[in-house]
């Protein structure tokens, strides 16, 4: 391996990091990292669809590169990020429920990640918008939902429609509805939880649907006033009803068949049409 090469092991578990700048080395890429990396051109190839691999200028931006028959040139910056156990995941496929041209709206199942990582996007909502799509369209991210919940999110088509549903969301101008499955019985059908999280004011609005005594869970329509990281994962587990099958928060709450929390409905005064607009699971 050349001198300028830095190969950074993660992990036993088939994971690394390799940066290198190009200096006058030629030939395809594919097959230049097969020969670092000593992974087979097939498994290389694979990586590059599934976009573990990053070019660009020396001080330059990276972006995803996903062509095997790509030449080497020099001064090309090459990051390679190889995760094997992320490469070999069978992604759970989103559905777009309506396509507004400047943005779409889809159901991202649980699951799902909504961005990819520097060590691919094949399992994430993004790149399974710019398949749908054919490369037709531009693709942006407006807002999160974290992988293992489900529901509606958008994804923006323009740098300009992002911008504009991003303020939105910033801005809290838009209604998201949440259905959760919590553990327990809530001490009361309606409540707020009004607790700050990592130093910034949170508020959670809540009314119960239903209890099941048997099980000892309430199925709970959510609104939330802020968009805090895990915001009603976390506040559910701080008044004692985790959230059913969060593998992060709360304990009791284990569930086979995935985290009880989905995002079924938004409503906002879509910044193209000028009108209120909704949609709903």
């Amino acid at each position: 391996m050349s001198k300028s090469c830095e190969l950074y092991k993660l992990s036993a578990m088939n994971r690394f990091s390799l940066k290198k700048i190009i200096a006058k080395e030629t030939g395809r890429l594919s097959d230049y990292l097969a020969a670092e990396t000593g992974l087979s051109k097939a498994r290389i190839k694979d990586a590059m669809n599934k976009g573990a691999v990053w070019v660009g200028r020396e001080r330059g931006k990276l972006k995803r590169l996903r062509s095997a028959t790509a030449e080497l040139r020099g001064g090309m910056r090459i990051e390679f990020h190889y995760d094997e156990k992320l490469l070999s995941l069978s992604p759970p496929q989103a559905k777009c429920i309506s396509d507004r041209k400047g943005y779409s709206v889809w159901y991202k199942p649980a699951g799902l990640m909504a961005q990819g990582t520097m060590f691919g996007d094949h399992c994430s909502l993004m790149r399974q918008a710019e398949i749908f799509f054919e490369g037709r369209r531009e693709i942006f991210p407006v807002h999160r939902l974290d992988r293992e919940a489900a529901g509606l999110m958008l994804v923006a088509h323009a740098k300009k429609t992002a911008a504009l549903l991003s303020d939105i969301f910033r801005n809290n101008l838009i209604e998201k509805k949440y259905r959760v499955e919590v553990l327990g019985k809530l001490p009361q059908w309606k409540g707020i939880i009004h607790l700050s999280l990592d130093g910034k004011d949170a508020l959670t609005e809540y009314e119960v649907r239903s209890y099941d005594q048997a099980a000892d869970t309430s199925v709970v329509d959510v609104a939330i006033k802020t968009g805090r990281l895990h915001q009603i994962r976390r506040h559910f587990d701080m008044i004692g009803h985790p959230v059913m099958g969060d593998p992060k928060y709360g304990k009791g709450n284990k569930n086979t068949a995935g985290m009880k929390l989905t995002a079924y409905s938004l409503r906002f005064r879509c910044p193209l049409a000028n009108e209120e607009v909704e949609y709903s699971l």
